[in-house]
């Protein structure tokens, strides 16, 4: 796997407070194309959404990063602070509903990426427990928001159907031993926040485990499992405040040798309010050929047992109605069995001259409905090879 990679420019390099001077400020820009030789008459890549739109080079982020770390690895009292402005396509996909997702209507928006406190405490065990409060990206999953922290442009299934994005909320990490964390947390769900900005009128919460350092240090394993209700009671009615959703991911990450990085996932949701289930497995491998260059690979299987989980969205806003029960257009498919491979190379030299991060990414991908649906290209197509990527520079 790419390792996260950010300039750092210290914004009270001067200043006599020994808290000050840990403030720093974190750039990046994102673009990308995934081009389809099929030409979808909707002009969407089905299934895709930071590459949803056919054969167009966009602007998938551009965040400055705010940034007070804190060290869990101290036994002190710590307060720290992230907070993360993005604008640019993929945007549109990480709302919180009453916060950002009606301030622009275009494809290219603004979000509040993350704004949170946190604190390390010193309490209970000799790790302590570390608190974030705020504006949170979802934890659960390998593949995330931040293109320098995942291998590939485009995300698996998994990451985009079957993990939750944003949160408003707290999370807590309690480092028991030094192989051993509990965590847990709770929000007012996913993408949602309070009031009449909440698609139900209840909480939901996470719980779960880290194994850090076993087989000599090479292999962690990460377990979060979380429930509460997720669907709107305007779409679903009264009965969406009580009907839970189940969701589960655990995954390992070894790391065999220096060049080579191996994960695995495995991830299961269930819904009882739209009575619906998808399981799935992802694979990844990183093979660093040379210092500047790795090559990438992911397979995912990926079932969707109702036709309900994966979709694809129509115009700029519908994604975020759609939490609502508003007006949503979106292209979807029966139940189905999806199976999908990525390959690519992450081209990453050091240029110096402050520039910290530069990288570019072309990837090509195969995805295949296993079980005789068509959900590609228009409903015409059982499969479809895309192929495309991303360039990104921090600063």
């Amino acid at each position: 796997m790419q390792e996260t990679a950010h300039a750092q420019i210290a914004v009270f390099k001067s200043a006599e407070s020994p808290w000050l001077k840990d403030i720093v400020l974190t750039g990046l820009i994102e673009g990308g194309i995934t081009a389809n030789p099929a030409r979808p008459d909707n002009g969407i890549n089905f299934g895709n959404f930071l590459g949803d739109h056919a054969n167009q080079a966009q602007l998938n982020q551009l965040s400055l990063t705010l940034t007070k770390p804190i060290d869990p690895t101290k036994s002190t009292y710590q307060v720290g602070f992230t907070i993360q402005g993005l604008y640019g396509s993929d945007a549109r996909y990480y709302h919180l509903l009453g916060v950002s997702n009606r301030a622009i209507g275009d494809r290219y928006q603004l979000i509040p990426a993350q704004a949170h406190v946190d604190v390390h405490a010193p309490l209970l065990t000799p790790g302590g427990i570390d608190m974030q409060v705020g504006i949170l990206q979802a934890p659960m999953g390998v593949e995330v928001l931040d293109p320098t922290a995942r291998p590939f442009y485009t995300l698996a299934y998994t990451s985009q159907y079957s993990v939750p994005f944003e949160h408003l909320g707290a999370m807590f990490h309690w480092h028991i031993t030094k192989m051993f964390d509990f965590n847990f947390g709770i929000d007012t769900g996913n993408q949602t926040t309070f009031g009449g900005n909440d698609n139900n009128n209840a909480a939901a919460g996470y719980f779960g485990f880290n194994v850090n350092g076993l087989a000599d240090g090479k292999l962690n394993i990460v377990e979060l499992s979380r429930v509460g209700p997720e669907n709107g009671v305007g779409a679903l009615g009264p009965i969406a405040n009580t009907a839970q959703r189940f969701w589960n991911d655990i995954a390992a990450y070894y790391t065999p040798t220096d060049k080579l990085s191996l994960t695995g996932e495995f991830n299961f949701l269930h819904d009882n309010g739209l009575h619906a289930e998808t399981w799935s497995v992802v694979t990844f491998a990183g093979y660093k050929i040379t210092p500047s260059l790795t090559f990438n690979y992911r397979g995912e299987l990926y079932r969707d047992s109702t036709g309900l989980f994966v979709v694809s969205f129509l115009n700029n806003q519908a994604y975020m109605n759609a939490f609502k029960g508003g007006y949503a257009p979106a292209e979807s498919a029966p139940a189905t069995t999806y199976g999908a491979l990525t390959l690519g190379v992450t081209y990453k030299p050091d240029l110096g001259h402050g520039v910290r991060v530069f990288a570019l990414r072309p990837e090509i991908r195969f995805d295949r409905s296993l079980n005789g649906t068509t959900p590609f290209n228009d409903g015409r197509n059982s499969g479809v090879f895309t192929f495309g990527g991303d360039a990104m520079i921090g600063f």
